[in-house]
């Protein structure tokens, strides 16, 4: 049991409490608030001069699916032996000793989305995990699954290398089109099946891992997470997705400035991001910093990303510079708590300081989206995890919050 004290608290949802007091008890906020009594028992953890804030979250990473370090043994993000490969699962190259693990969680990070990359069109499902755990059992959020999807050069490049479909954005939304239509005719005698069963077994098709897994998006039990960085690709997402009635967002939307009005008509949720990506291919030639600002602004949500492993830590800073290029402060502090939270499904969970939701919690030195601030606390699920607000004195015996 924990009580935090003394800090500004950023509730994210709630404001900001000056000299906040949070009660920490069986891995949940128990109470929050300017003048609370602590209770006997608690273990005191003096935040003052410090910010604290719900535990950072990126809702688009590749951490423990592309490991580090960065080596053929060790990335296993993208099966590209077919453009779709629905089947795979990200939690089955989920390694929970990936080095990147404690170096993000040190910057303040409880919460990732993880998955698959985007060098196929369907590339597989990926899932929200809690930085600890031994297990990808153990680290994973039950319920957080989603597809990735791919539009534009990736999977156009990797398989028209090998002289295969797609090798053209036609061929791309074609075999997509194609691919969710098989999966839609695989649905369909399923539902045939029942239908006629009378009073014996359904006669089913066979079971395919591929075309149950699609079957899931069409039928909004998996979020669409569509990869694509140009204006074009973002709108051709936009239509094969109203065509099959797809829940789904735009991951990296590099050139969303350019139709910001058309995203915010139709409320899409836009995972921007890295902002430090340079020109190494041609749909990342017009990536500006000004685009988290121009999308808020014009009404679309948006959630920053890192996209990469212990690249991670440095999303704050991310943050910090669309806020400089326009983004307003309140909505960058919101794309990287609540926002990715909704967007990942856990927002029942994290994303804010609130009574009964998990004791995930960071504590900032200075502003957290300051490139001269450090993270000196992470909590996660009421266990301190990391940190840096003992002194030379502390006894670190196994009663202090340092272990």
């Amino acid at each position: 049991m924990y009580a935090i004290v003394g800090g500004q608290v950023m509730t994210i949802t709630n404001g900001t409490i000056e000299n906040g007091v949070i009660l920490v008890k069986d891995g949940k906020i128990e109470a929050l608030g300017a003048d609370l009594q602590i209770p006997e028992g608690y273990e005191i953890i003096d935040a003052r001069g410090q910010v604290v804030m719900p535990g950072l979250i990126d809702a688009h990473s590749h951490i423990s699916l592309f490991g580090e370090p960065s080596v053929p043994a060790t990335a296993d993000g993208n099966e590209m032996t077919h453009p779709i490969t629905a089947q795979i699962r990200g939690i089955d190259a989920l390694n929970p000793f990936d080095p990147a693990i404690p170096i993000v969680r040190e910057a303040g990070f409880t919460t990732l989305y993880t998955g698959p990359g985007s060098a196929n069109l369907v590339g597989g499902t990926g899932l929200a995990i809690k930085l600890r755990g031994r297990t990808a059992e153990e680290m994973a959020i039950p319920g957080t699954e989603a597809m990735k999807m791919a539009l534009g050069e990736n999977p156009k490049r990797v398989y028209g290398e090998q002289k295969k479909a797609p090798s053209t954005r036609m061929g791309v939304a074609a075999v997509l089109r194609e691919a969710l239509v098989q999966a839609q005719n695989y649905l369909n005698k399923i539902e045939r099946a029942v239908a006629e069963k009378g009073d014996g077994e359904p006669k089913l098709p066979d079971r395919d891992l591929k075309l149950e897994a699609l079957g899931k998006v069409l039928k909004r039990e998996l979020k669409a997470r569509i990869h694509c960085h140009r204006a074009d690709d973002m709108i051709t997402a936009i239509r094969v997705a109203e065509e099959f009635n797809l829940d789904y967002s735009l991951e990296h939307a590099t050139e969303g400035y350019k139709i910001a009005d058309i995203l915010a008509e139709k409320g899409v949720v836009c995972v921007v991001g890295p902002l430090l990506m340079g020109p190494s291919k041609h749909e990342l030639w017009e990536v500006k910093l000004e685009n988290p600002g121009i999308l808020a602004k014009a009404g679309v949500r948006v959630v920053l990303q890192a996209d990469t492993s212990s690249g991670t830590r440095w999303l704050p800073m991310h943050a910090g510079l669309a806020i400089k290029h326009g983004m307003p402060e309140e909505e960058a502090f919101k794309s990287v708590t609540i926002y990715s939270a909704e967007l990942i499904g856990v927002s029942d969970r994290v994303g804010s300081l609130e009574v009964g939701k998990d004791a995930d919690i960071a504590i900032f030195d200075g502003h957290p989206f300051c490139n001269m601030t450090s993270c000196v606390l992470t909590m996660i699920d009421g266990v301190v995890y990391h940190n840096d607000l003992c002194d030379d004195d502390c006894c670190c015996n196994s009663d202090c919050c340092c272990n």
